[in-house]
């Protein structure tokens, strides 16, 4: 597993380090100089990779700079894509910090995300529903967040780490992907908690969580959310309910079953995405009439 291997100076990546080289080889492959979307695709979203043209294809194992083994329902690929108008990055598969990792390592695909050009990131997730008017199945648009990860991806570096995350995720995105009619999908809005896993919560847990004011609870995204909006980038999550949190019901919580959730509604994540993207285009096309 990989150290941070940073000098403490900078996010960027040094002269030499495989993440450099990485660059590189996606900007030959796929003649894009800057990329204007990276998606990070949770468990059970691998689906959404088909969307559009793609452009290169690049392997997490044939590349030392992932800092990670991946688990299941992560495919564990960057898929470079064109989508209507946008060159897009799907990192196929994510980290976590209960693999043994920092935040900091946790959020490596969104410092990928930077270093080619992306002004805004999507980030994907599954979680299970503390808000008792969500059920398997529903979407959640992260509004905000509470971390309680123990970790954050800016520590220890250098510069302006202080950083505002007010209005953190795209709420004016939201207000219009709200209006947005699709048949079979359900999507709330709310508040996500990080935990650092990779056990589940117990019941005294997710009742203290839901004390606090969280709808859902993960074990991710919140890493990646603070290094895009440290970065500049407009930030936007969704997050899919593929589970009951502990002590909502009576049954048993399993990875598996979070799988199957998904793979059960699998078809709506493509669908999901490509409409996000084609709200945040339209978005910037009017600010830029």
């Amino acid at each position: 597993m990989n150290s941070k291997n940073v000098s403490k100076t900078s996010w960027e990546f040094e002269h030499g380090d495989p993440a450099r080289r990485l660059v590189d080889k996606v900007r030959s492959q796929t003649g894009s100089v800057a990329f204007d979307l990276a998606v990070v695709l949770g468990s059970g979203w691998k689906d959404a990779v088909g969307l559009g043209e793609t452009l290169g294809i690049f392997n997490y194992e044939d590349w030392s700079c992932f800092p990670g083994r991946q688990i299941e329902g992560h495919d564990g690929q960057l898929i470079a894509a064109r989508l209507s108008s946008w060159n897009i990055l799907f990192f196929s598969g994510r980290f976590h910090c209960y693999q043994g990792l920092d935040a900091f390592q946790a959020a490596f695909p969104v410092r990928l995300a930077g270093a080619l050009g992306c002004p805004r990131i999507l980030l994907t997730c599954a979680t299970g529903a503390i808000n008792r008017g969500f059920k398997p199945g529903d979407f959640m648009l992260v509004e905000d967040h509470v971390n309680l990860l123990g970790d954050n991806p800016l520590r220890g570096l250098a510069g302006n780490t202080f950083i505002d995350l007010a209005d953190l995720y795209d709420k004016s995105l939201y207000d219009r992907l709200s209006r947005c009619q699709i048949d079979g999908l359900i999507l709330h809005r709310g508040i996500l908690v990080a935990m650092a896993g990779p056990s589940y919560e117990t019941p005294a847990e997710i009742s203290f969580l839901k004390t606090i004011g969280a709808d859902v609870v993960s074990m991710s995204t919140v890493p990646e959310a603070i290094m895009a909006r440290f970065l500049g980038m407009q930030v936007s999550a969704v997050a899919f309910v593929a589970n009951y949190a502990a002590g909502i019901t009576a049954d048993k919580l399993s990875h598996k079953d979070v799988l199957a959730c998904s793979s059960q509604h699998a078809s709506l994540f493509p669908i999901l995405v490509e409409r996000i993207v084609s709200t945040w285009q339209a978005s910037r096309d009017r600010k830029q009439d």
